[in-house]
């Protein structure tokens, strides 16, 4: 209660003051009067005259009190100070007695609070006890937990070493036990069955593994290793013997060997065993097939080209077939009839269709059916049958062996040349005889490009197993036909014209034989150029032109020797353009040489009847140029004859000049272009004649006004040229 007391007194300047001012004002006073014992201050030796005391301090305090709202009002309302502090002092000593009954009155209260607080104290400190408790057990549950998670950690180890070893283990005792299934099954299954096949495969697996172990020095291995050693010579022979039937299956006649190669492609595997495991047996095996297909490619080849042969033409080309030997060069008592079937040894005709995908790779002949219906062929169909026949049985055969017996690269064609290198070898042989008396260069050229096409298919395919031999057919080929071809050139070279029969206006045999063989010759070769062929023609084209020119050397007059040029210069030149581009070399060079000859023709034969208009227009033109056109001033006679000649004669010799060049080509359209030509010639010479008597020098002459009218004598020419 006294605590209480001196806090309400301490609390004095918080005290309602609702008072007298002046009472409050002593109450302050008294209050700072009881803060400090003014009796008891000890002020030492200070000293108020010095200069080392300050005022400032307590200026400062003083004013602060000053500033206080309450003595602010007690100063200005005039208040006692010290009556004011004995006042409060009396509040504050009956509020302090007020207090003291207050609590006298709940003193039951407090200390009932008092005890209530006791047992309060003592129940909370049995709970810190009890939490003390809790405490030191959780401490040792985190101890036994981390016990546990390192237990927990140390057994997930072990375990999955011990998963670990168990899957190495079980797949090892898998790999080792030797099912009785696999025993039953390789022992006594047929080898055709699928379960063999797939206990096939378990076993080599197994005989894998064994050799596996043995390596590591395994002594389980010892345990199953006669077991599987046992199964894998019953597999083996029992392989063998199925492999070996299938392959002399193969010998028996009209056996159609592509069906036993088939089954055996789907039991490819059994080699693949072989190979593994008994190399002995596979290499039997390799060689038995390798003899067998040898011989069987061989007999079946062999037979099938000496048939072909015999529906070949029974007449062939020889020495003397060559294009500058003249017709009658071989017409003897002896000589044998011209057979219907023969194939023409210059004309291309429909042979070169041996060359269209259809027929390139279109079926193969047979023999006996084309000997029944007495057909007969070239022998480049023959060689195209031949050789297709190469083509598709190799192919199948290459795959073959690189299927079944697992080579590649240059051990396929190693392979793959031990059983058709006899038969190749029989073909190049066959080949080379043949064409040591071939003289029928078309039939030689058409082979090339058969074997160049048969080339790009191989190798379209990837059967890089057949490029040897085509690089040795054409090795054979090409130079033949390059000797064939300068026979040729040599025979037109040394032709003598006088030997040649008959002279005739009309197209010769010796060009039209050039004219079909370039032209089939062009032809062929836009698909595989060759300049050496190129180069080849280019020589024949110049023989044949010279030849040409040495023939209409021998005609009198030139005007047949056009006649003659013009229509051979036109038949080799439409047979060209028949088979050839029109831009080859060929083309163009006969394109200019029968211009040339045609414009000389058409002066020629606008010669005679109005040669002498033409040469004075040309005589005219020419002083025109010069100005020396006075000097025909004097030739009024001769232009009176001229122009009156003309309009007198004209129509007669228009009409005679058409029907003589259409007699004289044999080739109508040839004929007209030519009469077009002439007439065009015609009317540009008369307005050429027009032009030069309307110059100043003859535009005197009365004669002038006999000249025919320009246009009127185009519309009458054209009346005179022939339509076909």
């Amino acid at each position: 209660m006294a605590e209480g007391a001196a806090a309400a007194v301490g609390a004095g300047p918080d005290v309602n003051t609702a008072g007298n001012p002046t009472e409050v004002a002593m109450a302050y006073l008294q209050d700072e009067k009881t803060d400090g014992d003014i009796n008891n201050l000890n002020l030492g030796e200070l000293d108020l005259t010095t200069d080392e005391f300050i005022l400032d301090e307590v200026d400062i305090h003083i004013q602060a009190n000053l500033e206080d709202d309450l003595v602010k009002e007690a100063l200005k309302t005039g208040v006692d100070l010290r009556q004011y502090s004995k006042q409060v002092e009396s509040e504050l000593q009956r509020i302090e007695q007020a207090s003291i009954k207050d609590y006298i009155k709940e003193s039951q209260n407090i200390a009932l609070l008092h005890n209530q607080i006791t047992a309060c104290d003592s129940i909370l400190e049995r709970m810190e006890g009890m939490l003390s408790g809790f405490q030191s057990d959780l401490s040792s549950i985190s101890s036994e937990i981390q016990t546990l998670q390192q237990q927990s950690v140390s057994m997930n180890v072990r375990l999955k070493n011990r998963q670990a070893v168990r899957s190495h283990l079980s797949q090892l005792v898998d790999e080792l036990v030797v099912p009785g299934a696999m025993i039953s099954t390789i022992l006594d299954s047929p080898v055709t069955e699928q379960e063999f096949l797939e206990q096939l495969h378990e076993l080599n697996n197994k005989i894998n593994f064994a050799k596996e172990l043995s390596f590591r020095e395994t002594l389980a291995c010892s345990d199953i290793q006669d077991i599987v050693d046992r199964l894998k010579l019953k597999a083996v022979s029992k392989i063998r013997e199925f492999i070996l039937q299938k392959i002399y299956s193969f010998r028996k006649p009209m056996t159609n060997y592509q069906i036993p190669q088939n089954t055996l492609l789907k039991y490819r595997f059994f080699y693949q065993f072989l190979l593994a495991n008994e190399r002995t047996v596979a290499k039997e095996i390799r060689d038995e097939y390798v003899d067998t297909m040898s011989k069987i490619y061989y007999s079946y080849f062999k037979s099938y080209s000496g048939r072909l042969l015999k529906v070949q033409y029974e007449e062939v080309a020889d020495k003397d077939d060559l294009m500058g030997v003249e017709d009658t060069a071989k017409k003897g008592f002896f000589s044998k009839p011209s057979l219907k079937s023969r194939n023409t040894i210059f004309t291309l005709g429909q042979r070169g269709a041996i060359l269209s995908p259809a027929e390139l790779e279109g079926p193969i002949l047979v023999p006996h059916t084309a000997q029944r219906g007495d057909s007969r062929y070239p022998y480049e169909t023959l060689f195209r049958s031949q050789h297709y026949a190469l083509l598709d049985n190799g192919c199948r055969e290459y795959l073959f062996l690189s299927d079944f017996f697992m080579v590649a690269g240059n051990s396929a064609l190693d392979l793959f040349n031990s059983i058709m290198g006899k038969t190749l070898s029989m073909f190049l042989k066959s080949m080379s005889t043949y064409v040591s008396d071939c003289y029928d260069s078309i039939a030689v050229f058409l082979c090339i490009h058969i074997i160049l096409r048969f080339r790009a298919i191989t190798a379209k395919r990837n059967i890089p197993a057949l490029d040897k031999y085509w690089e040795a057919v054409l090795e054979l080929l090409w130079p033949r036909f390059e000797l064939i071809l300068e026979m040729n050139i040599h025979s037109i070279r040394n032709t003598d014209p006088q030997k040649l029969g008959v002279l005739d206006t009309r197209p010769h045999y010796i060009t039209r034989r050039y004219a079909e063989f370039s032209s089939a010759i062009v032809s062929i070769n836009q698909t595989f150029p060759n300049e050496r062929t190129n180069s080849l023609l280019g020589q024949l084209q110049v023989e044949v032109e010279n030849f040409v020119l040495k023939m209409a050397a021998e005609f009198p007059s030139r005007r047949d020797q056009l006649i003659f040029l013009i229509n051979n210069y036109d038949m080799m030149l439409s047979v060209l353009m028949e088979r050839a581009a029109d831009d080859s070399k060929e083309v163009e060079g006969f394109q200019q040489l029968l211009l040339a000859r045609t414009q000389e023709f058409i002066e020629e034969i606008l010669s005679p009847p109005f040669g002498g208009m033409i040469a004075f227009v040309k005589e005219a033109e020419a002083l025109m140029e010069k100005g020396q056109l006075d000097r025909l001033k004097n030739e009024e006679a001769r232009i009176t004859q001229l122009v009156r000649g003309f309009s007198s004669t004209w129509k007669q010799s228009v009409e005679s000049m058409s029907q003589d060049v259409m007699r004289s080509f044999t080739n109508f359209k040839n004929g007209t272009s030519i009469i077009q030509g002439a007439l065009t010639q015609l009317i540009q010479y008369y307005h050429g004649f027009h032009k030069v008597l309307n110059q100043p020098t003859f535009r005197s002459l009365a004669v002038r006004s006999e000249l025919i009218n320009l246009h009127h004598l185009m519309v009458e020419v054209k009346k005179h040229k022939p339509n076909f």
